[in-house]
């Protein structure tokens, strides 16, 4: 459960990309969230590498993300094995080797807040991002970078931090840093057509 969380909010930040629109003035997290909120979410292509410290090796995947505003994400891994986790509305499904979960969020409020948070970045509702974390940002349009750090006690002992680095409304890289000191990388390309 944990792990699918972690790579459905990694998905999530993932899934912004869009054509680069110039932004005025000093860029702050409002400026971010404008940009993020003014684009259109799409598709993109993931290569991840996830760390995790009971593992002699890094774990390896890619795939493709998909953000459908205002509330549908979705993460389709294609390598090394088929794996399909959809977050929409009230509800997680994890689809993997011919099973499927469905998870309800509002009895997992650890994930609920985790998924919600990052719907939020996507969808540019700073309001709704800063219930849960505090964020701060650098850079300008051209290269930026967010950093997000749990708020909540219960998330505190799941995400240490979330890094976002993007350039306008595309979101180029994402990093999650486990409590428990398990990490996950994700770089972000444009989907082949």
């Amino acid at each position: 459960m944990k792990h699918a969380a972690t790579a459905l909010a990694t998905a999530a930040l993932a899934a912004a990309l869009g054509a680069p629109c110039a932004a005025h003035g000093a860029f702050d997290l409002e400026a971010l969230m404008a940009l993020l909120r003014a684009h259109p979410p799409g598709r993109v292509h993931f290569d991840e590498t996830r760390t995790v410290s009971i593992l002699d090796r890094p774990l390896d995947s890619s795939g493709e993300l998909v953000f459908t505003p205002p509330d549908r994400l979705e993460k389709r891994t294609t390598s090394p094995s088929r794996e399909r986790l959809v977050a929409d509305s009230k509800q997680l499904v994890i689809e993997r080797g011919g099973h499927r979960d469905v998870i309800a969020l509002a009895e997992h409020p650890e994930v609920a807040v985790l998924v919600e948070s990052m719907r939020a970045t996507l969808a540019g509702d700073r309001a709704a991002l800063e219930r849960s974390y505090t964020a701060t940002v650098q850079g300008d349009a051209a290269a930026w970078h967010l950093v997000l750090r749990p708020r909540d006690a219960t998330l505190v002992r799941l995400v240490a931090r979330v890094e976002i680095e993007g350039n306008q409304s595309s979101v180029r890289r994402v990093v999650i840093e486990q409590a428990d000191g398990d990490r996950s990388l994700m770089q972000i390309s444009p989907a082949p057509p």
